[in-house]
């Protein structure tokens, strides 16, 4: 079949190959079946069975084919005893036994899926997001001290840096990166049974819950403390939350950066290829497409944080109504990498035009003297501060007249005025001077979060 026959965009627009072999359904099958042989592998340990039995499986395991296991998962009708029925198959009559013995579908799914979704976020997903927080902090970095206009309700409000709006980014998604990495952590596995009284195993075993961490250890995983038929659902749900909350930080960073890309704005760029189009009609068209995109994308998969909520319901030892809906997690998830990989392309080139960052913050620069003016007026005394220095302000915006002209005509100002120290009135003279300490503060979050990462491993 032709990747273009796909039904998904996320097959055949955003896919991230570097995860198949963690995320695909081949990958999945593979993932299963090494949880089968593990099983046996212990077994043959504990010499239920001989080292021969558990040599076959391993290799069977590693064999199996998915196109297999679904011709016989049409015939049965069960995606699980498929699975073992292709492996008996691939075996001699003596190790057949022991392939599933003891064991639940769900003790292979649930353990599959927390083992494939720690690989697959330690080897791909993580790196990718460490990539990113890097490349902001190069950028926070270089634009600490380009002067910019600070933002609030999409109004004008006091001086900062860019510098300093990257380095938002910076902890916030520093902050995601240790929520994803204790949530993979925290994912558990179960070889607990049908209904998680280790039923089955009891049969054989006078320490059943010995077997199961042994199991789980040999694959890296520890067990859940109790599990039912399913491992309980809140370490799934944090991890997804883990993820999707990221998400939200990188959505939040492409909204900012599309609208600083608006024609009548223009502080950055998104890198443009030579025969890239922006119109169908519009030859002069340069659209914010890739930020445009990272939000949609945001928009699709975050309310798949509902449905992990109502996934946490499920009727008495385990029903059903989550089989359908968890299938979709790998697909968040590429999603997700796919985003991260989009941004850290654009942001590796996105141009900051520094012209047009002066230019605005000249366009109101007169009226940032208010913030200041009102707080020192206060502090040596003036009565009503902020109310005088709100009128100024509306005569000024009435007038047309520069804020600073009316600050110095105003001779019930001037008592106050001469108290300020000179440090005081030079800032008032240049409103580029109040940045506070926006450059200092970037250049502590970006080693912040270099020390950090580095002390943990994660760099």
């Amino acid at each position: 079949m032709s990747l273009f026959d796909s039904f998904s965009p996320t097959d055949y627009r955003y896919n991230v190959t570097a995860l198949k072999p963690y995320l695909s359904e081949a990958a999945f099958i593979k993932y299963k079946a090494r949880v089968e042989s593990s099983l046996v592998r212990v077994l043959a340990e504990r010499g239920f069975c001989s080292q021969e039995v558990a040599r076959e499986v391993e290799l069977a395991s590693r064999e199996i084919d998915a196109e297999e296991v679904y011709r016989e998962d049409a015939r049965i009708k069960h995606d699980i005893r498929a699975l073992v029925n292709i492996l008996r198959n691939k075996v001699s009559d003596e190790a057949k036994p022991f392939i599933h013995a003891m064991a639940t579908s769900y003790d292979i799914v649930d353990t599959a899926n927390a083992l494939r979704y720690r690989d697959a976020v330690r080897d791909v997903l993580l790196k990718d997001m460490l990539t990113l927080e890097k490349i902001w902090i190069d950028l926070a970095r270089r634009e600490k001290d380009t002067i910019q206009i600070g933002r609030t309700h999409g109004q004008h409000a006091e001086p900062i840096t860019f510098g300093f709006a990257i380095a938002q980014y910076i902890n916030r998604w520093g902050n995601r990166i240790l929520k994803v990495r204790d949530a993979i952590d925290n994912l558990v596995g179960k070889f607990s049974g049908a209904v998680g009284a280790y039923n089955a195993s009891s049969l054989f075993f006078e320490d059943p819950e010995s077997l199961e961490r042994e199991i789980l250890e040999s694959l890296n995983l520890k067990p859940a403390e109790l599990s039912t038929q399913i491992v309980p659902p809140e370490t799934f749900t944090d991890f997804l939350h883990s993820i999707v909350s990221s998400f939200g930080v990188l959505a939040n960073y492409a909204r900012d950066m599309r609208n600083l890309q608006r024609s009548e704005i223009g502080e950055v760029g998104e890198p443009y290829d030579e025969a890239q189009v922006g119109s169908s009609t519009m030859p002069q068209k340069r659209n914010p497409i890739n930020f445009e995109n990272v939000e949609s994308a945001w928009k699709k998969f975050m309310p798949q944080m509902v449905t992990m909520y109502l996934d946490q319901v499920s009727e008495h030892q385990r029903d059903l109504t989550n089989s359908l809906t968890q299938r979709y997690i790998p697909e968040l998830l590429v999603i997700f990498t796919s985003s991260i990989r989009k941004m850290i392309r654009v942001t590796k080139k996105l141009r900051v035009d520094t012209v047009n960052i002066h230019r605005n913050f000249q366009m109101n620069s007169d009226m940032l003297l208010a913030e200041p003016l009102y707080i020192l007026l206060a502090f040596y005394g003036h009565p009503n501060a902020h109310e005088h220095v709100r009128n100024l302000t509306e005569q000024s915006y009435r007038t047309k007249k520069p804020l600073c002209d009316l600050i110095q005509k105003d001779s019930t100002l001037q008592p106050y005025l001469t108290r300020f120290t000179s440090d005081q009135k030079k800032l008032l003279s240049n409103p580029s001077n109040y940045i506070g300490i926006a450059s200092k503060k970037t250049e502590k979050i970006a080693t912040l979060w270099e020390k950090r990462l580095l002390t943990i491993n994660l760099i």
